[in-house]
């Protein structure tokens, strides 16, 4: 059986007074303690890499399955609205009336442009224009789109601005009880102006 050793043994006689007096009462003190209780063997070795990278997958995992989730009932609530918009329109799915190739003028000879005439609805004849090419206007002034009919202008169907050369989707409508023939061009409007502008962008037949 092993002896506990002695505050001499363990501190030799170096400390004196009053503070050996402290040493003496904690040595006494861990004498009466004991050994400290040994660790279970699950403890005595540190989880695994492998663990470790379970657990990391558990999580990522749980994480993934959320933003599915999520991800899915943004999908579902948007097929569900654009059903019910469709149903309410009597048509099972959008079809365009016509499609209109616009081609650009000598001041926008890069620009292109498709006006998309889809079926009416409330009297009113939604469109949807393409554009690409068409340059940045200064503050104050934008582009403006206009129904022809016979060579004339009839009437505005919207505007726009763009930031830049990029391609650019436009939603207009043309409240008018539109003709066979009838076509649309798209001017540069200034600060001000009421009449039309100079025309950018024209039908590709013309």
């Amino acid at each position: 059986m092993s002896r506990e050793p002695t505050l001499d043994e363990l501190i030799g006689a170096g400390a004196t007074g009053a503070e050996r007096e402290q040493l003496q009462k904690a040595h006494e003190l861990l004498l009466q303690a004991g050994a400290p209780p040994e660790l279970p063997p699950q403890l005595l070795k540190p989880p695994g890499v492998e663990v470790a990278r379970r657990q990391r997958r558990r999580v990522v995992k749980r994480r993934t399955l959320a933003l599915l989730a999520a991800a899915l009932i943004v999908a579902l609530v948007f097929v569900a609205g654009y059903g019910v918009a469709n149903l309410r329109n009597g048509q099972s799915k959008p079809t365009a009336a016509a499609v209109l190739a616009l081609k650009g003028t000598a001041l926008e000879p890069r620009a292109r442009a498709s006006l998309v005439l889809w079926h009416p609805y409330d009297g009113n004849w939604p469109m949807t224009l393409n554009v690409v090419g068409l340059s940045k206007l200064p503050p104050q002034t934008y582009y403006e789109v206009y129904l022809v009919r016979d060579g004339r202008i009839l009437g505005s169907c919207g505007s726009f601005r763009v930031s830049g050369p990029h391609a650019l989707t436009v939603k207009l409508t043309a409240p008018y009880a539109l003709r066979r023939g009838d076509t649309w061009v798209v001017t540069r409007q200034g600060p001000g102006t009421k009449e039309p502008g100079e025309t950018v962008l024209e039908p590709v037949s013309t």
